[in-house]
């Protein structure tokens, strides 16, 4: 009976030996790949890496590796090449995450210290640093007018005919509208219609508010009514927004550079894709995540089909731990996936912290 264990336990370690010998292949193989974009043969494999094993037994394990749906043949070459089964098992089991240097640490805080005053810029040269980090295509999006909570509100009286107004959101977005008035006001006519937003509105979900509940609290400035009534409208469009994101893109011909774009069916798809800012907002809108969790989509699991030949990376950046928007690398399936996570991770705890400095969290239409 002893011995019996002995045997079955022996069976046991020689399986598992087995199962990890082949995950090595298979990492060999994805990380060969992602370098030099060339399938890899049991040659490469043998020579390249310390595996400890004959190329024969590299063979058999590539072939069950092929078997089972991880790496594939392709028609041109003996080499084989990842599928995107072994894409996703790579990213959820093998992957590490690659250190980023010194001065790519420095190159992301330089960027994200700049001004946020003006939120375009801003973003975009975030989009076109980390661009420049990856080598490949880069999608931001700011968040739609009307998320987040009311923070401030500003009716800043300019002249007898003009009073501005200013709205201040939780996720740090800065709305400011230019009220002409057909008939004079006073300022201290103004300072009220103010305290009395200010006494209703801050802290409540700019989703909550509409045009009723503005009616409302103005109810007593008849005596305003263009005023007032001019107030409503610039206030439910500022509080509830255009239901859009501002989209940003940057590095999208680093596209050119990547081998498996040289198909120029391809890449007439992929263009389309940043040609059109609300496919653009579908594609990172659809593959982000509502929690802080950064997410990775493979090749077939991209939603849209002009892009099933990418993979896709996004992570979230928040506001005083509210989610602000969404920022997103796409580049071919064969990513550098363990660096381009580094340098997202680093990217969305910056861009976090500086965005939730509401000195400089401030966006200007």
């Amino acid at each position: 009976m002893e011995s019996a264990n002995t045997v079955d336990r022996v069976s046991e370690m020689k399986v598992e030996s087995m199962e990890e010998r082949k995950k090595r292949v298979l990492n060999a193989i994805i990380n060969d790949y992602i370098a030099n974009a060339e399938p890899v043969g049991s040659r490469t494999i043998t020579k390249k890496y310390a595996l400890g094993v004959s190329p024969a037994t590299v063979r058999n394990e590539m072939s069950d590796l092929e078997e089972e749906g991880y790496i594939e043949q392709p028609h041109t070459s003996a080499g084989r090449i990842p599928s995107g089964k072994g894409y996703r098992y790579y990213v959820d089991h093998l992957m590490e995450k690659e250190p980023l240097s010194p001065q790519e640490i420095h190159q992301i805080r330089k960027v994200v210290a700049g001004s946020v005053k003006e939120m375009e810029s801003f973003m975009l040269s975030c989009c076109n640093m980390l661009s420049r980090l990856t080598n490949y295509a880069t999608i931001a999006s700011i968040p739609e007018q009307g998320h987040g909570r009311v923070e401030n509100i500003q009716l800043l009286s300019l002249s007898e005919h003009q009073v501005l107004l200013i709205l201040v959101a939780s996720t740090g977005i800065i709305r400011h509208k230019l009220i002409e008035l057909p008939l004079p006001v006073t300022p201290a006519e103004v300072a009220a219609m103010e305290r009395d937003l200010l006494r209703n509105l801050i802290g409540c979900e700019l989703r909550s508010i509409n045009y009723d509940k503005l009616r409302d609290l103005l109810q007593d400035y008849q005596a305003q009514q263009k005023l007032a009534t001019k107030t409503l409208e610039l206030l439910e469009q500022a509080l509830s927004g255009d239901g859009e994101q501002r989209i940003f893109i940057g590095g999208v011909m680093h596209m050119l550079s990547q081998p498996e774009f040289r198909d120029v069916d391809k890449l007439k798809n992929l263009f389309s894709i940043f040609e059109q800012d609300k496919r653009a907002q579908e594609l990172i809108d659809s593959v982000s995540s509502d929690d802080g969790m950064l997410t990775i989509t493979i090749g077939s699991e991209m939603p849209q089909e002009d892009v099933q030949d990418c993979s896709m990376i996004v992570a979230n950046y928040f506001v005083n731990g509210e989610k602000a928007g969404s920022i997103g690398v796409l580049g071919p399936t064969r990513m550098s996936y363990g660096k381009t996570v580094s340098l997202m991770e680093q990217l969305s705890a910056e861009l976090s912290k500086a965005m939730s400095d509401k000195k400089k969290a401030k966006y200007t239409e």
